[in-house]
């Protein structure tokens, strides 16, 4: 699976990804560490090897539910966005999780990410995406915003980050709501 836009394109993360993902991961842990999900002290889980990673996403493709990808930008990976926590049934929603490389935030890449991924769920068949932000992510706030997710208020304890459980906001979008501005217009 792949998306395009310009020279961002979004795929499936491969194999032969692994030098290529570490090395972001690394050069930037700093960077994302205030923002990503860990697990709390108690439920200690083995680490997860960039094979088993690979193949856990083929599972989640296989069976909907997930929609993992890399973001690359001009060829270079630098980013991942991903919905998550596909639920159908009554449902068929899912949460869009995304982190980007210092080195490429700011430009608009992650904003026009999620626009792409967004129209390539509701094309899946989901009826609802939402994305949780901690309230202090102000870059984040921005992305969910320029594209018209609804502000849907507060989840405190939300999730473990950064050593303790923090608050989230969240907003959602519908299928069937309008998408307006730049993001959207321009050839999605």
């Amino acid at each position: 699976m792949e998306l395009t836009d310009g020279a961002l394109t979004l795929r499936c993360l491969e194999r032969s990804d692994e030098t290529a993902w570490l090395d972001v991961r690394r050069r930037h842990r700093a960077w994302l560490a205030p923002w990503e999900a860990s697990t709390p002290p108690g439920r200690d889980e083995p680490p997860v090897t960039f094979p088993q990673l690979v193949r856990r996403e083929r599972r989640q493709w296989k069976d909907e539910s997930g929609y993992p990808f890399v973001m690359v930008h001009d060829g270079a990976l630098v980013g991942r966005i991903t919905v998550s926590g596909i639920r159908w049934g009554a449902e068929c929603g899912g949460s869009l999780g995304y982190w980007i490389a210092q080195s490429h935030a700011g430009r608009g890449l992650t904003t026009r990410a999620v626009a792409l991924v967004s129209e390539f769920a509701f094309g899946r068949g989901l009826h609802r995406l939402e994305i949780a932000v901690r309230p202090e992510n102000t870059r984040s706030l921005r992305v969910a915003r320029k594209l018209g997710f609804r502000d849907e208020g507060l989840r405190p304890s939300y999730l473990f980050i950064d050593g303790a459980w923090r608050d989230h906001l969240v907003f959602g979008l519908t299928q069937d709501e309008p998408r307006t501005g730049r993001y959207w217009s321009e050839g999605l």
